[in-house]
């Protein structure tokens, strides 16, 4: 669901876009830091936010790290 906007923010489409790892921080919502492999040994990490179900909204990407690597640890951030 966050493709599009990451597209957007890098100016470029990903043909591969694939969650490998995943945690979740509960806050008023829910953030989840997300490793995604977007091709040959790119990876990127992702900051996703989910609304309250109250209040009915898309999920947002709230921040990313590009230049990862397969092995570089998914922190919070």
């Amino acid at each position: 669901q966050v493709k599009a906007q990451l597209e957007e923010k890098e100016g470029k489409t990903f043909d591969v876009f694939t969650a490998v790892e995943f945690k979740t921080q509960l806050v008023a919502g829910t953030n989840y830091f997300i490793k995604v492999h977007v091709g040959n040994e790119e990876f990127m990490h992702l900051r996703v936010f989910k609304s309250l179900p109250h209040d009915n909204e898309q999920l947002s990407l709230h921040s990313y790290q590009s230049s990862k690597t397969k092995h570089d640890e998914l922190a919070y951030f």
